[in-house]
């Protein structure tokens, strides 16, 4: 008599925490792709460095009387833009992998259908935490320092992952809409240039015109760079913590239900 082997029945796709298994393996191979292909982190690695010495260097005297003063002031600033605009690559990649016929591939498998959006949203992490480092390395080799402690310098960076991680939810959904992940670099840049340009990023408020000032008290991108200033410089925090921990909040309320509306739509 032949003996069979009988396999343990397939229990991925089963039980109420399926969902969360099956994101965490996508974030996996996300983390997986973004190691394999280091050169992808470029943008959060070279830009910040390059726009910090240009800015620093260029404007640092005209605007606060010397390089050193600027450094201080445009560190968190510089953080915070290359966070909001590292998001925009997520919007690429997934919608270069639609076009590719890889989500067919998802759509055929046993897993829960949002996973694969939420797994390279998680995965997408490691470019903020480069980010935060090379940021701060470089910044350092210019003459920045802190003036609070480590722990409240760890809280601002990790308030700026938050940030760009909820944000990313607006750029996946931009992802899922065009047709093309050239339109979606387009389209992200168009979104994201108003927010790091029209804020405190390089300029103190006060000195933007009067009608402007009204959309930079409310642009998420001025609270968040005011909480890691005030973190990073020892500075009085005010409530612009917990207008980025709103502002976050509502990225993930409305952009995640929107892209994964769209997604389904797509698949």
């Amino acid at each position: 008599m032949t003996a069979v082997a009988v396999l343990p029945e397939n229990k991925t796709h089963k039980g109420p925490f399926r969902g969360v298994r099956h994101s965490l393996e996508l974030t996996k191979r996300s983390l997986i792709k973004t190691w394999r292909t280091p050169e992808a982190l470029i943008d959060v690695t070279v830009q910040p460095a390059l726009f910090m010495v240009i800015f620093v260097y260029i404007f640092g005297g005209a605007v606060a009387g010397g390089t050193h003063q600027y450094l201080q002031f445009l560190m968190p600033g510089i953080l915070a833009q290359t966070v909001a605009m590292g998001a925009i690559s997520i919007g690429v990649n997934l919608n270069s992998d639609l076009e590719k016929g890889i989500f067919d591939r998802f759509r055929s498998l046993p897993i829960a259908r949002s996973a694969p959006l939420i797994g390279a949203v998680l995965g997408d992490v490691v470019r903020y935490v480069v980010v935060s480092i090379s940021t701060f390395a470089f910044a350092y080799l210019m003459g920045f320092r802190l003036h609070a402690s480590p722990v409240h310098a760890v809280a601002g960076c990790l308030l700026a992952v938050l940030f760009g991680l909820c944000l990313s939810w607006a750029l996946v959904f931009v992802g899922m809409l065009v047709r093309t992940s050239g339109a979606v670099q387009g389209v992200g840049f168009l979104v994201i240039m108003p927010l790091t340009f029209a804020s405190n990023v390089f300029v103190g408020v006060a000195t933007l015109p009067g009608w402007m000032q009204g959309f930079v008290n409310v642009n998420p991108l001025t609270h968040l760079v005011e909480s890691m200033r005030a973190l990073f410089l020892g500075t009085p925090v005010g409530d612009h913590v917990w207008w980025t921990l709103g502002w976050c909040a509502a990225l993930v309320a409305v952009f995640m239900p929107l892209a994964l509306a769209a997604y389904r739509k797509k698949v």
